[in-house]
């Protein structure tokens, strides 16, 4: 029995199925809502029935913020004000 991919709305066949978040996906179809990038059954985080990688996609999105974003720019230190000199 064959089922229609959550994100192509297209057939699986089983040859080329992954089943992932209850459902089953072509392999090519399973990416990280936000990024794109290609995921693995079960090793990806879900929000809503969506697939997003772990990091930095989910943890920016959905995670304490500040908190294992990764990427640059995750951490922004204001510099310190620059010490006046007395003429």
């Amino acid at each position: 029995m064959s089922s229609k991919c959550p994100k192509c709305d297209k057939t699986v066949y089983f040859a080329e199925k992954v089943s992932s978040l209850g459902k089953d996906w072509h392999k090519l179809c399973l990416k990280c809502d936000r990024c794109n990038k290609l995921l693995n059954a079960g090793g990806h985080a879900e929000h809503d029935g969506r697939p997003y990688c772990h990091k930095p996609c989910y943890a920016a999105l959905f995670g304490p913020k500040g908190v294992n974003t990764g990427g640059v720019g995750s951490y922004i230190y204001e510099k310190e004000p620059s010490a006046v000199t007395q003429p």
